[in-house]
This record gives C-alpha cells, sequence and structure tokens, in this order.
C-alpha cells in the first residue's frame, strides 16, 4: 500500500471550503500540484497569442489593412514592399523582445519548480520536486529551507513543537517569528510509521491572499481542533533555527497565499501610448478626410477636363467618373498613409530599449554591498517614469533597514550618548571598550564613554535602568557555536537587550517562571510571577519579578506619554529634566521609550494575583478585567528614565523624500506596521515635519466615526478660501487643489476599510489629496492595491508603487509602474515588479534622471517625427491640385521607400538616445524640472496640434517655393528647367533640409554621434541620390530608375541652390522667432537652468540637512504584537537550556580584590535608595549640566 492523498469525495464539501484527508490508499489522485506558472506563452501559443497582442494595436492594424489594399493593381501607385518589410521588422523586433520576457519567466519557473524538497511515500522520506508535491502531502523541511507550500504544521525538532520562520519574502520583515503545532500532531514527531498513519481531516477556508490570517479546523481522532495562523507555515517563509519539521500541504502552486498575492499580470501601457491611440484614430480620421477631398476633385476633374484626355488616355472598361474616383481615394489612402509611418513604433521601441540599458548600465545605481545592479524588467514604461505624481510606498524593507540601534539614553535626569553627528564626525570618536565584559556583543557600537564608567563604579540608578532592560521583554536567548544570540520578535526589543547586555546585564536564558541574568559577572534568578503584555491600547509592556533577596518589583517600560501618566507625584522635578531630553531625542529622529518602576507590597501582590487569575479564566469580559488590574498595578511608578533608538533607515531616504517632494511627487507609506511606528517613520524620512500646520489622525471604529474625521477636507478648504464639493456619484475625476499650508493624514486599518467604501471613498481622497503626506497603517495587501486603484481611479495622474515583499505585490501590480526593492528582504516584489533596485535612494535618480530624460526624449521624438511625416504627407496634398488629382506621387519613389529608413532615421534616434536639457547634477539640484512631466506639458493633444499646423505651413513653402521657383527658370545653357523630375528632386532636397535644420532647433545636447547622424544622413542623401540617377542604374534596370541624370543635370544650377536656401529659411525662421519671444518673455524653469548651466561650470550636489525639533515619538513594540507575554508564561516559548558561558568578569568599579556590586548587601531595591526618594538637587540644575560634551562659553 502507499501513502495517498485526496479530496474526500463521499460528502462533498460546502463551496465556501477545502477538505483534505491523508490515508493510506492503492492509487494517487492528482489534484492540485505545486507547480507555479508566471510565463504567458509556451512553444506552440507563442505565435498566435503574440500576434493577436500585437494587431490589437490600432496601427498594427492600419498597416495590415493598408498592406492588403497595396497588393490591388487598380489602385496601388506604390510598391507592396514599402509596407510588408516595416511591418515584418515591427512585428519581428517585438515578437522577439517578448519572447526574450518570456523565457526569462520560465526560467525562473523552471528553478522554483524543481527544488527539491523530502516527501512522505510509501512509508518512505523521498526527495521530490517541488513542482510534483501535491495537496495532502506529508513534507519534511529542514534549516534554512524554503517553506515549499502552504503547510499544517505537525511537529518539529524543538521542545514544545516550536518552529521559527523569516518572512522577508512575504512581507520584508527580517525579525523571526514563532508558529507551534497541535499538541496532538506534536506527538507525532519524527517517527516515520507514525506519520505515515496519520489520518487527518481538514477543513478550512478557500484559497486567498490573506497573510495575516487562516481559519480551519483538524478533525483527528474523533476530535476536532481549531487551526488559525499561528499553526499554518506559509509558502515563501524561510524555516530558521529548527532542525527539521513536518507539515501537511493545504495549498500548493497557485492556490498558496503567496501566489494569491502575486494576482494576475496586466499589460501596462504609458500615458503616451494610450494618447497615440487616440492621435491615431484622429489621425487615420483625416487621412480620410483628405482622401474625401481628393477622391471630390477628381471626380470633378474628370467630368470637366478628363474627356480631354480619352483619346489618347481611354478609361479601362469604360469606367464612369464616380468609379475613378472611388478608386482614387483609396490610391491617396495608400500615397497619404506617411502621416503614420509604421517607421515610428520601430523607431519607439529602439528608443525605449536604449534608455532602458542606460538604466541597467547607471553605475551610479549599482549597490555593491549586495552586487546588485538596477534593473530595467520592462522596455516599455521608460518615459512613464518621467511623469510620477504619486508614490505609493512600503515601509519596512523599503524605507527602512529593519535594524534597530540603541543610541542615547537618559538615567536619572542626565543624557548619555553623543550628539547627532553625521558620517566622518562620528567615525573620529572612540567607541567605547566592552572588554571589560567578556559576553559583549562585539557588533554593538556606543560613543559615550560616561555611560560605561558610570556602569563600572556602580552607579545604582544606571544599573537599575539596565536591569529593567534585561528583564522586561520578551526575548529568547540561545547559544551558537559558543555565541550567544537573542532571537527577539520586534528589532527594537532585541536592540535594548543588547544594549543592557553589553553594559553588564546579560539575559541568558528564561523559562515560563523566571528569568536568568548575569549581572556584573554574578548570575542571579529571577522569579517571573507575571507579564503585563503589550497591545496597542496600553502601548506599555509590565513585567513583575521577585529578586533572589526575596523583593518584589515591577518593572514598566512604554510611551513616556502613557508611562508619565502612571509616575508617583515625587517625579515631577525628574519628569521635566527627562522631559528636556525625550524632546532633544526625537528632535534627532529617535523612538524613545520611557522607563519605570514600582516596589509591590508580598500582601497586595498575593490578592491582585487571585484576582488577576479569576480575570484570566473569565468567560465574560475577560480583556477588560485585566485591563482593569494592570491599571491597578502599575500606579505610584518612580521614573528611571528612558531610551532612544535609531530605526535605521536606509542611506539617503529622507534627502530622496525631500527631492521628490520638491518636483510635486506625492508619497503615501502603505504599511502593515502599527500606527505609532508608521508615524515614527514619518517623521524619521521628512514625510511629516514639525513645521506642518497640523497632522490629522483618522482612527475610528465605525463608519460614522470615520466619516465624522474625514470632514477635516472642509477646514482644509476653509482655510484655503475653497468651497467644498458635495460627493457625487457621477464625479469622473477629482481636481487637485490649493491649500494654504502643509498637512499630513495618518489613517490605520480598520478605519480606511470604512474610507474605501464606495459612500466614502470620494470624501477620503479629496481629503487625502488635501495633505502633503499621506501614511497608511496596518493596511492589508488588497487594501494596498484599493489605494492605489483609488487614486488611478478619480486621478489622471500616473502612480508608482515601491515595495519589497510579497504583501506588496498586489500594489506594485496595481499601480502603473511597479518598482521591486532588491535585497536581503526577498525578491517577490522584484519578480512582479517593471524596475528594481537596491536601495530607496535610487528612485530619485530613476525618476529625476532617467525618467525626465526619458519622457523628455520621447515627447520631442514625436512631435519631430510627426513634424517631419505631416511636412512630407502633406506636400502630396497640394500636388494632387496640379496633377489632375491622378494620385501621382510628388516624390521619387525610392525617396518615399527610404526616408523614414535611411535619411531621417538616424538623426531622430541620435536625438532621441542621447539629448539631455541639462545634466543628471542640475537635474538634481532643480528637482522642479520634472513638473513638466505630470502635467503632460511636452506632449499633448494641443502640442499635436500644433506641430500639425507647423507642419502645414512648412508643406506649403517647401511644395509652392519650388513650384513658383522653376515656374519660368531656364538653365545656364537657356534650356527648360521645369520637368516633373527636377520639381520632385528639388522639393525632396529642399525637405530634406528644412526637416534636419528643425532636427538641429529641437537637440539641445550636441555629441559626436548627433553631429555624424545628421551630416551623415545629408551625405547619404546625396550619395544615394547621385547613383540611384546615373546611367549605369538606369541601364541595369529601367523601370526601377527612371530618374536618368536628374541630379546632375538640377543640382548643379545656382537657382536650385539659391531656392533650398530660401525654404529651409522660411520654413524655421516662425520657429525660431516664436522660441526667441517665448525665451525672452515667459521664460520656463527649463529656459532659466539651462541658461544657468551654460553660463556656470558644473558643480556637484550638495546635501544640507536641515535640524529640526519632533515631537516624541515611541517606539516600543516596532512589529511587536499582543499575545507574548501570555507566550512567554504559558510553557510554550521554551527552548533547550543554553550552555553557560564562561563569565568572569575582571575586577571594575570601586572594588580591587573581587566584584562586590553596591547596594545590594542590605537587601534589594532597584535603586538602592527609599522608595519615595527624590533624586536630589535636580531642582538647581539645568539640561546644560548633564551634557556629554558641554557647550562652548560664549
Amino acid at each position: 500500500m502507499t501513502n495517498h492523498s485526496h479530496i474526500i469525495t463521499h460528502h462533498p464539501p460546502p463551496e465556501t471550503d477545502t477538505q483534505i484527508q491523508t490515508r493510506w490508499e492503492t492509487y494517487r489522485l492528482l489534484i492540485s500540484t505545486n507547480a507555479i506558472k508566471t510565463s504567458k506563452y509556451n512553444f506552440f501559443t507563442f505565435l498566435p497569442l503574440n500576434l493577436f497582442e500585437q494587431f490589437q494595436r490600432i496601427a498594427n492594424a492600419y498597416f495590415l489593412v493598408l498592406l492588403v489594399l497595396q497588393v490591388i493593381p487598380q489602385i496601388s501607385s506604390l510598391s507592396w514592399f514599402t509596407t510588408v518589410v516595416p511591418l515584418i521588422l515591427v512585428l519581428t523586433v517585438t515578437a522577439a523582445k517578448d519572447a526574450t520576457d518570456d523565457i526569462n519567466r520560465h526560467r525562473s519557473d523552471n528553478q522554483v519548480n524543481n527544488r527539491k524538497v523530502q516527501v512522505l511515500i510509501d512509508r518512505k522520506l523521498r526527495s521530490e520536486r517541488w513542482m510534483d508535491v501535491q495537496v495532502g502531502d506529508i513534507i519534511k523541511l529542514e534549516n534554512n529551507q524554503f517553506v515549499t507550500a502552504d503547510l499544517l504544521l505537525l511537529s518539529s525538532s524543538e521542545p514544545l513543537n516550536l518552529v521559527y520562520i523569516e518572512t522577508a519574502e512575504l512581507d520584508g520583515e527580517t525579525n523571526l517569528k514563532v508558529r507551534q503545532a497541535l499538541p496532538v500532531t506534536g506527538e507525532l514527531g519524527d517517527d516515520i510509521e507514525n506519520l505515515a498513519n496519520f489520518n487527518g481531516e481538514v477543513r478550512c477556508e478557500p484559497p486567498n491572499n490573506r497573510l495575516d490570517r487562516f481559519t480551519g479546523t483538524l478533525s483527528y481522532g474523533a476530535q476536532k481542533y481549531p487551526l488559525d495562523n499561528e499553526k499554518i507555515l506559509l509558502r515563501g517563509c524561510t524555516l530558521r533555527n529548527t532542525g527539521w519539521c513536518f507539515g501537511l500541504v493545504l495549498f500548493a502552486g497557485q492556490e498558496t497565499k503567496l501566489m494569491q498575492n502575486c494576482g494576475k499580470s496586466t499589460f501596462k501601457r504609458t500615458s503616451v501610448d494610450r494618447l497615440m491611440n487616440v492621435l491615431v484614430l484622429c489621425i487615420f480620421g483625416f487621412l480620410v478626410f483628405m482622401c474625401t477631398i481628393l477622391a471630390v476633385g477628381n471626380y470633378i476633374w474628370e467630368i470637366n477636363k478628363g474627356s480631354n484626355f480619352t483619346v489618347f488616355l481611354p478609361r479601362e472598361n469604360d469606367n464612369s467618373a464616380g468609379f475613378s474616383a472611388f478608386l482614387t481615394f483609396w490610391s491617396y489612402i495608400i500615397i497619404l498613409n506617411t502621416v503614420v509611418p509604421i517607421s515610428l513604433y520601430v523607431s519607439v521601441e529602439i528608443i525605449r530599449l536604449g534608455n532602458s540599458f542606460y538604466i541597467d548600465w547607471d553605475r551610479k545605481m549599482y549597490y555593491s554591498r549586495s552586487d546588485t545592479p538596477a534593473e530595467a524588467r520592462t522596455t516599455t514604461l521608460n518615459e512613464e517614469l518621467g511623469q510620477i505624481k504619486y508614490i505609493f510606498s512600503d515601509k519596512t524593507g523599503t524605507l527602512t533597514q529593519n535594524i534597530m540601534i540603541f543610541n542615547k539614553c537618559s538615567i536619572n535626569g542626565k543624557s548619555y550618548g553623543l550628539p547627532d553627528v553625521r558620517g566622518s564626525l562620528l567615525q573620529q570618536k572612540d567607541a567605547v571598550d566592552f572588554s571589560f565584559n567578556p559576553l559583549a556583543d562585539p557588533r554593538f557600537v556606543f560613543y559615550d564613554h560616561s555611560l560605561v564608567e558610570a556602569v563600572k563604579l556602580e552607579n545604582p540608578e544606571v544599573h537599575a535602568f539596565f536591569r529593567l532592560l534585561a528583564l522586561c521583554h520578551t526575548v529568547m536567548a540561545e547559544e551558537k557555536k559558543g555565541e550567544l544570540l537573542y532571537q527577539a520578535q520586534s528589532p527594537d526589543e532585541g536592540a535594548l537587550v543588547t544594549a543592557a547586555r553589553n553594559f553588564g546585564f546579560v539575559f541568558r536564558s528564561r523559562t515560563p517562571d523566571s528569568i536568568s541574568i548575569v549581572e556584573m559577572g554574578k548570575q542571579q534568578s529571577y522569579q517571573l510571577l507575571a507579564i503585563l503584555d503589550f497591545n496597542n491600547v496600553r502601548k506599555r509592556m509590565s513585567v513583575i519579578v521577585r529578586s533572589p533577596e526575596g523583593k518584589l518589583c515591577l518593572y514598566c517600560k512604554g510611551a513616556d506619554t502613557i508611562v508619565y501618566e502612571r509616575l508617583h507625584q515625587s517625579c515631577s522635578k525628574m519628569m521635566d529634566v527627562t522631559t528636556e531630553h525625550l524632546n532633544e531625542f526625537a528632535g534627532e529622529g529617535l523612538r524613545t521609550l520611557a522607563l519605570a518602576y514600582r516596589e509591590l507590597d508580598e500582601d497586595y501582590f498575593i490578592q491582585w494575583k487571585q484576582r488577576h487569575h479569576e480575570a484570566s479564566i473569565s468567560l465574560e469580559d475577560k480583556d477588560g478585567k485585566l485591563d482593569e488590574l494592570y491599571e491597578e498595578i502599575e500606579k505610584d511608578l518612580l521614573l528611571l528614565g528612558a531610551t532612544a533608538i535609531e530605526d535605521k533607515l536606509q542611506d539617503g531616504v529622507p534627502h530622496t523624500i525631500e527631492q521628490l517632494s520638491r518636483a510635486d511627487i506625492k508619497i503615501w507609506v502603505l504599511t502593515g506596521d502599527k500606527q505609532e511606528t508608521a508615524e515614527n517613520i514619518g517623521y524619521s524620512c521628512n514625510l511629516l515635519r514639525e513645521e506642518m500646520n497640523e497632522v490629522f489622525i483618522i482612527s475610528g471604529n465605525s463608519s460614522e466615526d470615520v466619516r465624522e474625521e474625514l470632514r477635516l477636507e472642509e477646514v482644509l478648504k476653509s482655510n484655503s478660501g475653497a468651497s467644498p464639493e458635495e460627493t457625487s456619484e457621477s464625479v469622473k475625476l477629482v481636481k487637485d487643489e490649493a491649500v494654504s499650508g502643509e498637512y499630513g493624514l495618518v489613517i490605520n486599518g480598520h478605519s480606511l476599510a470604512f474610507a474605501l467604501e464606495r459612500s466614502m471613498e470620494l470624501d477620503f481622497l479629496r481629503t487625502a489629496c488635501l495633505c502633503k503626506s499621506v501614511i497608511c497603517c496596518r493596511v492589508t495587501p488588497l487594501q494596498k492595491a484599493q489605494v492605489v486603484e483609488l487614486v488611478k481611479k478619480y486621478k489622471q495622474v500616473v502612480t508608482l508603487a515601491i515595495g519589497d515583499g510579497a504583501n506588496d505585490v498586489s500594489m506594485i501590480k496595481a499601480a502603473h509602474i511597479g518598482v521591486g526593492i532588491s535585497g536581503q528582504e526577498g525578491m517577490q516584489a522584484v519578480l512582479s515588479s517593471d524596475y528594481s533596485f537596491a536601495q530607496f535612494r535610487f528612485l530619485q535618480r530613476l525618476l529625476l534622471v532617467h525618467g525626465r530624460w526619458s519622457y523628455l526624449r520621447m515627447c520631442k521624438f514625436l512631435r519631430y517625427f510627426f513634424y517631419k511625416n505631416f511636412t512630407f504627407t502633406f506636400v502630396h496634398f497640394w500636388f494632387a491640385f496640379f496633377c489632375g488629382f491622378s494620385a501621382q506621387t510628388v516624390y521619387d519613389e525610392w525617396f518615399i521607400t527610404l526616408y523614414n529608413l535611411m535619411y531621417t532615421a538616424l538623426p531622430v534616434l541620435g536625438m532621441s538616445l542621447f539629448d539631455q536639457d541639462v545634466n543628471d547634477v542640475w537635474s538634481f539640484q532643480h528637482p522642479e524640472l520634472y513638473v513638466p512631466g505630470q502635467r503632460n506639458l511636452y506632449f499633448s493633444r494641443k502640442a499635436f496640434f500644433k506641430c500639425a499646423i507647423h507642419s502645414c505651413y512648412s508643406s506649403l513653402v517647401l511644395f509652392f517655393i519650388p513650384y513658383a521657383a522653376l515656374s519660368d527658370t531656364v538653365r545656364d545653357d537657356g534650356s527648360d528647367v521645369a520637368d516633373y523630375q527636377s520639381f520632385a528632386l528639388l522639393t525632396q532636397t529642399c525637405l530634406l533640409f528644412a526637416v534636419s535644420i528643425q532636427l538641429g532647433l529641437e537637440m539641445s545636447y550636441w555629441t559626436a554621434v548627433n553631429t555624424f547622424f545628421v551630416l551623415g544622413s545629408l551625405v547619404m542623401y546625396f550619395a544615394v541620390t547621385f547613383t540611384m540617377y546615373s546611367n549605369g542604374m538606369f541601364l541595369f534596370l529601367p523601370s526601377a530608375f527612371p530618374f536618368i541624370g536628374t541630379a546632375r543635370n538640377s543640382l548643379n544650377q545656382p537657382s536650385v541652390w539659391l531656392t533650398i536656401l530660401l525654404t529651409s529659411i522660411l520654413c524655421v525662421l516662425p520657429v525660431v522667432t516664436y522660441r526667441f519671444l517665448l525665451t525672452q518673455l515667459c521664460p520656463t524653469v527649463n529656459d532659466k537652468v539651462q541658461k544657468n548651466q551654460s553660463l556656470c561650470r558644473l558643480v556637484g550636489l550638495e546635501e544640507t540637512r536641515v535640524g529640526r525639533r519632533a515631537s516624541r515619538r515611541s517606539g516600543y513594540a516596532f512589529s511587536h504584537a499582543q499575545g507574548y507575554g501570555d507566550l512567554v508564561t504559558s510553557n510554550r516559548f521554551l527552548r533547550r537550556p543554553a550552555v553557560s558561558l564562561a563569565s568572569g568578569f575582571p575586577p571594575v568599579g570601586r572594588t580591587t580584590t573581587g566584584f562586590s556590586p553596591m547596594g545590594r548587601s542590605a537587601g534589594y531595591s532597584p535603586t538602592g535608595r527609599p522608595q519615595n526618594s527624590k533624586v536630589p538637587d535636580v531642582e538647581g540644575t539645568s539640561l546644560q549640566m548633564f551634557r556629554t560634551i558641554a557647550d562652548p562659553p560664549l
């Protein structure tokens, strides 16, 4: 018999449930496999699907129809190859690019699908590929392995069946999280026989994208057990610090939460693409209009004058004038098709590809630490990077490194830690030498020597401060290879415990009822009596412990505003001093915590403990009763001091956000972290500033509350003098409005759920758009995407989403442009992104330099391309009135074929790949240069029609000046010059010179390549013309080269060159005049900066940091979750005891013969003072007296 799994079929499951069962069977039912697929094509579907997608582009379909018309001899005056060659070239280039992208997706899929994992089959563990794993399989994972699928944890190698996972691939957080198996399945252990005999049924929710939620039940052994997210291992997690574990596959492949969050890839088009589609339709309509006029002209001409020619030019089959007009209409459709040449799309693809290479090759966006270059994962969105108005950013791993550093502290009214210094100044300071402590973490760095001296001198307040940090936490300790390691549920807790460790108070181990620490070399064990756990309302955490001397004490740490409310009145003087320190810390962007303690009476605690036990087992209002007890005991606290932790932002984040704000880009942070954490980061990275008029907090718990809080929009509009708009279901667009002052908005997840309701979404959007910065905290991946979609729906703007985890994928795919942060946080976001790099600071270069240049180049290209082709085509239109509307072309057929492919292709490509109005340094110095792109000022319908009018004028000059110049002109020898071939040559030569000069006026940045392309194209034109109009080519193929001798007979006449000069001057004179007057009378930002750049030598961008004073912000429980106190005390958070390290401290402090801490012999007291004693001499001190570095005398 073999071990198989299958969906239960003898009692069909409800539609809302999924049922999985493992049992011994004689067959294996193939159900949901674990293979993933992110590719779009396979070998057989590539060609039809790709062609179908390409012909959805209007222009491609148009040229296909044109090709069909050209093969009809009655209406075609041009050869079929003039259309089919460019069309095939466009389709081939695009298909090759799409194939390359999809091949890379196939390789990525194969790499993942072919990973190996051990699966329990036939009572044996076999190595299988990930793609062969099925729902219901039992698999074994080992340390540092990726989780193969969504699993129900059955058992593990750790005590009490705990496992530790890293979820960086899912949410970007690198701190470890704990999962625990059910006791009933934990008994299976690693016994293969027991696991093979496991027969359980899981009834759970259907596949969904909720990473933080799971509901289900396990039926096993006639019992049902509830399942939640704490018992599930999700695909994409990594097993850490766990020898092995077994799990039952619940969801596999595309049904896993990781893949559910990926969503479906959508084809993204730029706003320029969308405008181009509209313009192509308009151009096609105008083409039909022109052809109709010419067809009517042909009809009238045939009736009035055509009969005069029927004697020697008889009509075929006696066709009537009406039929002749019908054929003429289609003939002119073919001749005038150059208003939308297919070479336009070839050029666009080449330009986008070239600008994508610039991003890939940019060394200034290369991150050497992780060997990660920037990557343009798509080539179709480059110009959109120059039009971004809204950026939606994740926080953890995107703005921050998720690394906490103990930076400063205030103890008993004295501030420790160096003033806020940067970079090299800090490196010049000598770090504290912790060699006196053999258990110190060598990675911990602190620069204030006075604090370690206070520790060595056994300052009782300093000792009590670090003792609190060593005891009041939920951290776990373990030893690996002789090194003591901490597993902290949140990075800030790890930073605080590590700080206490280095200053001589080393947390070593814990049990559910004790905490062991080493105090200045002496092993101490404290009895853990209670943990008063953290939650979002309490904003603090307390522990009650009994010291080795038998004293009871409560230690508390939390938000300073919360702790201050619970202090004894005797602390008022020290509160004032500590408040000054807190304000100073917060002004430097540090996260602050207040620390306090209270000694407890034994009899009171026994009575309180009894009531606490009764409340904890209460079935009604358990949380409320516990909160009352916590409030009762957490009072009359004595203040010890405050900590200041730096949440290490990625390098350059504040400056990047400041630069993007100056570019009028609005940044919204969408994070799953808590409100306090989100606010802290907001202040640290300059999203929120003290200079703002107000920061509004939306935290309503009902629809009515949220609606009321959102009415602040009326307040903002009243301040600006604007009248608030009424919410209307018919609103199609929310316009930007000016507000006097700067405001910020912070909204949490449950309030956002109400705000995104249809009846309230417009109120929320209007209010948010009136604010300078918006922070949405505690949001789900779905809400992130909903916020992006809301802005896209009601704002005509381009959006960008940037993130690093799987919880950002839906947001990245919803935005117009998605950017993935690559590095240690995981690659899921990168795989779904359009662009990727390693650091958030590279975003400013991507947008302000590459994005703006790409947009500017594309707009210049389109304006010029339409100009040169409209001018080329309109000359045909005017010529029709002089050739009897006969569909005769005004140019040589070879010139028509080579005009876009050879004579004008390279110059315009050179401009589109190398042109730049200002260099990258000036782009950073003047971020306001980015604004025209947001407003579509460089290419829009208005700019297009200006281009069309300019082309119309140029075509009139290019046709009538040569026409008039040749009408009564003779050669030097007296012979006539005015023949069709000479006129065609003169007209096309004038055209080429005119468009080349216009290109020179468009270019702002001349390079050797550009110069070579422009001059080389003119030389190429004359070389090809003289060759094709030579006697030899005519003799070789007379029908293809009829213009024999025209070039040498016409271009040797001075009147011809005078005509070329005159037409060129008349074509560009209005442009030069208009631009001169515009620059002098109404200069744009670009004009001013370009003028400054031409006058000044290039200088480096100087980064200036403006000091600011920020409000105090608690950094407690960064990523900290409620409930860990219960886990610690429930005998479920237990690891194997760490092997004792040698803890022999050298003699320090006042002692000379050995370690003898002061303040301990007479009994235990956290400070060595009477409980209600006041800090001496605080009244007579000021903040300056406690400075580590004194201010210089005046």
